[in-house]
């Protein structure tokens, strides 16, 4: 500036207060950016959130449409199998149809699209599976007989029963002790079951296998017991057709496991037809330890396990089937942890 002129009063005051006007728009330009910032990031998560919400639901109902259809395709197998021992007099072997398991097969066509998507664009879904006679297993249930009906019945242990499952832990090595408390529980439940129906400190009556354990049994005793013994709504007959070799090396007395492994050999290639045929087939065996009231070659009860893989997520449901004539029951189903 020029000597003897004089600076306006009040300008660097103006040009400090121009300045601060400056800071504080370009700070309210960038809380603006950072709120339009923040409502656009919840928006975009709320509809990736509604996104991922649905397709879960989609994928839970197209599960569980696809699993009732695997149980209806089950009972299916088991009525024409039911069907075809009724005309031929079969009885039920290891060699009929629905004991071949199902291999993974990609059954992507049975889920729901819309019709604009290609088939390309459906989820992949691979489904296997398979079902397991239970009666070719012992029966833990056997072990309680009850006598008479309403205020009569009475619950008694079944001599013959504890006996078979008492050769069973000696060809396993499992502790007998640990089998003489669970029938004794089992016994002391189910009579306080028949008379007294007010709640109590004693176990509730298992459905399941793996309910064992209210009785006593230990997680050792149940992995090794798994293969051979099985829990089920009513008192069952081992099917000498589909029993295991310590099942039937249990069930008949004086058949070690060498000759159940033997029996096992023959009547894969030659199914028994009927109870007769067992008794003179089965080394040693005789009409007093293979009875009609413990032996069968037939089966009403079958387990049918499904395996369901959509994308990354495994579901596995297991169902009990009862089958009575050409009429098949769902008793229970349950999911369990895909191993």
């Amino acid at each position: 500036m020029p000597d003897g002129q004089c600076r306006p009063p009040g300008g660097a005051t103006r040009s400090g207060a121009g300045g601060r006007q400056q800071g504080a728009a370009l700070l309210l330009a960038m809380l603006t950016v950072a709120l339009v910032a923040t409502l656009a990031s919840a928006a975009l998560w709320q509809q990736w959130r509604s996104a991922e919400v649905e397709a879960a639901e989609r994928q839970r109902l197209q599960a569980s449409w696809i699993l009732v259809g695997a149980l209806d395709w089950a009972r299916l197998i088991l009525r024409e199998d039911a069907r075809s021992n009724q005309n031929t007099g079969a009885a039920d072997h290891l060699g009929e149809p629905w004991a071949t398991p199902l291999e993974e097969a990609r059954l992507s066509s049975f889920l729901a699209a819309d019709k604009n998507n290609s088939a390309e664009e459906l989820m992949p879904a691979f489904l296997s599976g398979e079902m397991i006679d239970q009666q070719s297993r012992l029966n833990f249930r056997n072990l309680i007989r009850i006598t008479g009906t309403g205020p009569q019945a009475k619950a008694e242990l079944s001599a013959p029963d504890v006996a078979t499952f008492t050769r069973l832990y000696e060809l396993l090595d499992l502790p007998p002790a640990e089998l003489t408390a669970a029938a004794a529980n089992l016994l002391r439940t189910t009579e306080r079951a028949l008379d007294d129906p007010k709640p109590s400190s004693s176990p509730l009556v298992p459905k399941r296998y793996a309910q064992l354990s209210w009785l006593g049994l230990s997680q050792a005793s149940l992995t090794a017991l798994e293969k051979h013994v099985t829990v089920l709504p009513e008192s069952t007959r081992l099917n000498l057709n589909t029993a295991s070799a310590e099942a039937l090396s249990a069930s008949v007395p004086g058949l070690d496991l060498a000759m159940a492994q033997q029996v096992l050999t023959s009547r894969a290639s030659n199914p028994f037809t009927k109870l007769e045929d067992a008794v003179a087939r089965i080394p040693g065996a005789t009409t007093e330890t293979v009875t009609v009231a413990h032996h069968d070659v037939r089966s009403r009860f079958f387990e049918a396990r499904v395996r369901l893989r959509l994308d990354d997520t495994l579901i596995e449901e297991h169902s009990l089937i009862q089958r009575n004539g050409m009429t098949t029951l769902v008793q229970w189903r349950e999911r369990v942890a895909a191993p």
